[in-house]
């Protein structure tokens, strides 16, 4: 596996919080970090507070399984995603470190023909909008995934599968300290152990925020919370169309290179890579209740363990290293809601689902152009809030995955 690199000491300031911001982000995950970073950068905007109540990249950041992919099914959501992978190649470059990202193909595997017509479908929908995507039949599967059984005789055969070649993994942690370390750097303030505990509106704007380390005044308030968005929202009596829920996950013990790609499956509903130390990282749906809690039901894990082997036999003796849950926040339509707010200088960037990390660079780009111009950018217009008054949605439901 790839050799890990060093870190300094230290990686950015931890300032006291000024009484004034010209915006001020409230979530130090990778989305906020992206924010402010390409506010900063894109917009010219320094004078950003990114407000985060526990440590950076701490919450949902932290608690990924890295997947880093563009093949959606609607042209709205293929183009910010697009927009994001194409960030993706050059990132390490753009921030000036590490992030492991491993361009190693994703496969969205078929087990019945209904699968594999909706994955053609799939396939012919992301070509007409840019995205690579490939229809493999079973023994392409095989070429790409040697460990994957597709003898007819299964419980669950491989009819086929698609494929995205330039998608793959990055490492979670680093791209979080990357985006931190360079938001720094422009002159942002990335303050840690600092909770909203209220957001101060007068004549139907924003003005400020009140926290756990004193009131903080703010020009213009991006909410980056993810599964607490809703909580956020509500402290100035907007309901947003929100169900947060545990999300789990786990890693195996450290094996030698055996998994070269993503393997994904929404019939046996899991999905499967190994990471760049060795440990095999799994995940599969969310847990049915609604909770804000980062740990979840133990019967969800042993059916992801269950289905993992059901595709893989070869790892029927591997040995769960760790299990943690995240928190994610569902819309109706399974699309993220990234736009202004009825509340004037209030934005809201939420309902990623889980597929906010592979959002993480397109998502801040745009919605730091929202935030500054205080409009939509062009590929985050389609996700504004009051699509669920027009009807306009964007229903993802299949594209995203084992997880909806």
């Amino acid at each position: 596996m790839e050799d890990l690199p060093e870190h300094p000491d230290f990686l950015w300031r931890n300032p006291e919080p000024r009484r004034h911001y010209d915006v001020v982000v409230v979530g130090g995950g990778g989305h906020g970090l992206a924010t402010a970073y390409y506010l900063a950068r894109n917009h010219g905007i320094t004078n950003v507070a990114v407000l985060e109540r526990g440590w950076l990249a701490g919450g949902n950041m932290a608690r990924n399984t890295t997947i880093i992919r563009s093949n959606y099914l609607w042209e709205q959501s293929a183009g910010i995603y697009e927009h994001a992978l194409r960030l993706w190649e050059t990132l390490e470059e753009d921030l000036g470190y590490p992030l492991l990202f491993s361009q190693r193909g994703v496969l969205n595997l078929a087990h019945s023909l209904q699968d594999v017509r909706e994955g053609v479908r799939r396939v012919h929908a992301n070509r007409l909008s840019g995205v690579d995507a490939e229809w493999l039949e079973p023994e392409q599967v095989r070429e790409v995934c040697p460990i994957i059984s597709v003898s007819p005789d299964v419980r669950y055969p491989v009819l086929g599968a698609t494929y995205q070649p330039r998608a793959g993994i990055a490492k979670h942690d680093y791209v979080a300290w990357g985006f931190a370390r360079a938001a720094d750097a422009l002159g942002v303030d990335l303050i840690q152990h600092c909770e909203v505990t209220g957001i101060d509106v007068a004549g139907g704007r924003v003005v400020g925020l009140q926290t756990t380390r004193g009131p903080i005044g703010a020009g213009r308030v991006a909410l980056c919370a993810a599964g607490h968005t809703s909580v956020l929202a509500a402290m100035v009596g907007l309901a947003l169309p929100l169900s947060s829920h545990p999300l789990q996950a786990l890693v195996s013990e450290l094996l030698e290179p055996v998994h070269p790609t993503v393997v994904m499956s929404n019939a046996v509903h899991v999905y499967v890579s190994q990471a760049h130390k060795g440990e095999l990282v799994m995940g599969a749906g969310i847990d049915a209740y609604n909770a804000y809690t980062q740990r979840g039901a133990l019967h969800v894990i042993e059916r992801q363990m269950s289905a993992a082997l059901e595709l893989f036999p070869v790892f029927a003796r591997a040995r769960v290293l760790r299990t943690w849950g995240g928190i994610v926040d569902v819309t109706p339509d399974a699309s993220a809601i990234v736009g202004p707010t009825p509340v004037e200088g209030l934005f809201v960037n939420c309902g990623w689902g889980t597929g906010g990390f592979k959002a993480t660079p397109g998502v801040g780009w745009c919605y730091a152009h929202t935030v500054a111009t205080g409009e939509p950018h062009e590929l985050n217009a389609p996700f504004r809030l009051d699509r669920f008054t027009t009807g306009s949605l964007i229903d993802e439901h299949g594209a995203a995955a084992v997880a909806h």
